[in-house]
Formats: C-alpha cells, structure tokens, sequence
C-alpha cells in the first residue's frame, strides 16, 4: 500500500498497541477518496449545518459550528468545495485560525433515520474578493477548502435529536452492544481487530 496519507506516528502507536493497524490501513484503502463523489455532492449541498476544525499556527485547536440553508456548502470543483463566513461575533476564532494555520477538517452529519457521517480533510483559503461570495446573500468572506482526504465515517453512537435514550452501540454498565454491520462486510471482515482491554487493565 502507498504511503498512508491518514496516519502519522501517533496515530500508528496507538494502533500497535491495540493491534488495529490492518483494519485502519484497509479502511483507508477501501474509503478514502480525493476527488467527491456524486453521493457526497448530493449530502454536502443538502446539508444545513457541519462542524470546523481549526488550529492556530501553535497548534492550539478550536472547533465550530457553521450552519445556513442546503446549498451554504457547495461543490465547486472535483477535489474543493467553499462555504461563506456569515455574521458572527467578531471574534473570527476559526476563520483567524485558517488565516495561520490552512490545514482544517470538516464533519458533515446526518442524524436522521439513517444517520451519516462524512470527514473531509483540507487546505483553506479566506478571501473577501472571491467572486463566488456574491452568490451568497450575506456573506462577508468566502473560504474555499481544496480536499486533502474524503472519508466516511461509522454513524454508530449518532443519536436522533431529541431523543432520550443513547445510542444502541453505546457501552454501558450491563449491556452488551451489538457490533456495527460494516464488521461483517466482505471487505473488513477478515482485517477487524481483536477487542483489547487497555495496557492498564492488562497489566
């Protein structure tokens, strides 16, 4: 397999130490993507809300919530897509973020019936003078983010607002949780780990 563009060492310490490299580097291999697909096109631009991660050029992390009407995301190139600043608290946390540091990630949710996730992974730009800015009533910057890595994610632990139970997948105190379908897919099924207790518990 080419040269993972997942993983870095801390990454791959953790996944030795719980015997889950086979299954991370299948993952990998079999949904990670550089270019959106029609599915992905369909679910980002349907979207009305995603999640930013950032980090300053020191590494100190911040996380957001951006949100308008489907469409406030779009597609605007095979590998990119943009999304406009709206007014906020003039703080910029993010934004300023981006600004320093390009590097960001992007989680877009679905929390209906059939819950989904998907990750993109990117280099951002801010910009007051893009001319994609006018096609959004409101916006002050336009930032486009060209895609370093596209991935699903397992929707598992997501819950559907409102509701007062967790999610069937959730560990708790007497309960056993079924294991996730994808687990028994041809795919991943001869690479999924076994379950470890962690190195404290073993000891």
């Amino acid at each position: 397999m080419a040269a993972s563009v997942m993983f870095h060492d801390g990454n791959r310490r953790l996944q030795d130490d719980f015997d889950s490299r086979r299954i991370a580097d299948r993952l990998e291999e079999k949904l990670t993507r550089f270019a959106f697909t029609d599915q992905d096109r369909a679910f980002i631009e349907g979207a009305m809300f995603f999640f930013l991660a950032t980090a300053d050029a020191g590494g100190r992390p911040d996380c957001s919530f951006k949100g308008g009407t489907p469409g406030f995301v779009r597609i605007v190139g095979t590998d990119e897509l943009a999304f406009p600043d709206y007014d906020g608290n003039g703080m910029f946390k993010s934004l300023g973020n981006v600004v320093a540091n390009p590097a960001v990630g992007l989680l877009f949710i679905d929390m209906g019936e059939k819950p989904r996730r998907l990750r993109v992974n990117g280099e951002a730009r801010v910009s007051r003078d893009d001319p994609l800015r006018e096609h959004f009533a409101g916006a002050q910057l336009l930032v486009r983010v060209k895609v370093r890595a596209i991935f699903p994610n397992c929707p598992r632990y997501i819950v559907t607002p409102g509701a007062t139970e967790p999610s069937t997948y959730a560990p708790r105190p007497g309960y056993a949780p079924p294991e996730p379908a994808w687990k028994g897919f041809d795919d991943f099924k001869d690479y999924i780990h076994p379950r470890q207790k962690t190195p404290t518990e073993s000891s």
